[in-house]
């Protein structure tokens, strides 16, 4: 079973099962789990949020280095070496806060109301999505997870490229441009990140039937995290070109 998700993969699971002693995961602990990790992430984004706010825009940049490459190595560690996501799971919600308060106060002050309004529409998103996946409306096969992983693979590729010429002063208009062919880029890669939800709880559940052990719902958590972090920042690009 495939996912978009790195932090969700069959192997993880498979090695996480031959390690497994004492209680096994649970979905509703997961959920537990999930719920403390956005917690932590909401409480450190307005930690940022507020000094950025507040006329302290000398933390921006520290916050963007800390929280963005702070939290890119503690999600590898995780990735691999789940036994640890007790502990990283957590540091990695506070990282991903500062990062996310710093980055929400930038939009606020060029956009007002616009990082709540993404705020919203990714908990409704999220509704959505556990609702179909739930119901079986929309059914998580292979097919599916091929569609979601391709579109994955293109849009990462396309990010990574518009990084690299970002180098050599060349702007790839999709990304960042308001016009109609930016808008509708954005709205493909929002839906991505939506549906992309739906393969990262199918493989939540996998993990409970394959009794993997309890720390892995803290794996788990970390993972629709990352998910939840995707969403939002791309809501906030959407949402921005539609103010533009």
């Amino acid at each position: 079973m495939r996912t978009s998700n790195p932090a969700l993969k069959e192997g993880v699971w498979r090695r996480a099962d031959a390690l497994a002693a004492g209680e096994p995961m649970t979905v509703a602990g997961t959920t537990t789990k999930s719920f403390v990790l956005v917690l932590l992430t909401i409480f450190a984004a307005a930690f940022t949020w507020r000094a950025v706010l507040a006329g302290n825009t000398g933390i921006v940049m520290p916050a963007l280095l800390v929280g963005g490459l702070g939290g890119f190595v503690v999600a590898m560690v995780t990735i691999f070496k789940p036994r640890f996501a007790p502990t990283t799971a957590p540091l990695y919600a506070v990282l991903e806060g500062l990062l996310l308060g710093a980055i929400s106060a930038l939009y606020q002050t060029q956009y007002a109301g616009l990082p709540a309004m993404a705020v919203g529409l990714t908990a409704l998103t999220f509704l959505v999505m556990l609702f179909l996946y739930r119901t079986r409306i929309v059914r998580v096969t292979e097919r599916f997870r091929m569609v979601i992983v391709a579109a994955m693979g293109g849009i990462f590729l396309f990010y990574l490229a518009s990084f690299v010429l970002g180098f050599f002063g060349i702007r790839l208009p999709l990304i960042h441009d308001a016009g109609p062919l930016g808008i509708g880029f954005s709205v493909v890669v929002v839906g991505v990140a939506a549906f992309s939800l739906l393969l990262d709880f199918d493989m939540i559940e996998d993990g409970v039937r394959s009794r993997a052990p309890k720390y892995m719902e803290w794996y788990g958590a970390f993972s629709v995290l990352v998910g939840l972090i995707w969403l939002y920042l791309e809501l906030l690009r959407l949402l921005s070109k539609l103010r533009r």
